[in-house]
């Protein structure tokens, strides 16, 4: 069985694609975000998704595209913001190293901002950003195996923060 080299899991707007992409390029390794792989099965967005096929559809797709990465990829994987609220989705990251990419709330809203590709903050985005923080916070809390502050700080040195908690995977919880 492979097993990721670290799996990104946070809120919307904590940088996982992009933290994703920068942290497997400097590893050599590859990246597979899952919503990407979502929207290549699909052959649509994740927003067209929602809206035409249901949330319940999103996240069996979701479900299916985590759990094979899980269980097969051996490079970076970022996972959907919500994802992790599944229940076997939570057992299947166990013993996986597990960086949570915290954001504070207002440095999320500016980095989502109005984004209609993100169809769980319709409406009132500001409102329902702050819901999903608090809602998944202790779930990404008691997932991680490191959480890695990612307000204020570019991508690289997230990277930077991130790298020595692989050298020790599974040395315990560490924090930035």
């Amino acid at each position: 069985m492979a097993k990721a080299i670290a799996v990104l899991i946070g809120s919307p707007g904590s940088g996982k694609s992009t933290v994703g992409r920068a942290l497997a390029e400097r590893l050599d390794a590859d990246l597979l975000c899952t919503d990407t792989e979502i929207e290549r099965r699909a052959g649509k967005p994740v927003g067209d998704i929602f809206i035409e096929d249901g949330e319940e559809h999103f996240r069996a797709l979701e479900r299916e595209v985590v759990a094979e990465g899980l269980r097969a990829w051996e490079g970076v994987i970022a996972v959907g913001g919500g994802a992790v609220l599944d229940e076997a989705t939570q057992k299947d990251l166990e013993g996986h190293h597990v960086v949570y990419l915290h954001v504070e709330f207002g440095e999320a809203a500016k980095r989502v901002g109005m984004d209609v590709a993100r169809p769980l903050l319709a409406g009132n985005p500001r409102t329902r950003l702050r819901q999903l923080l608090n809602e998944r916070l202790p779930v990404y809390e008691r997932l991680a195996t490191v959480t890695v502050e990612t307000t204020g700080y570019h991508p690289e040195e997230i990277v930077d923060a991130i790298l020595p908690s692989l050298a020790g995977q599974g040395a315990g919880k560490a924090q930035q």
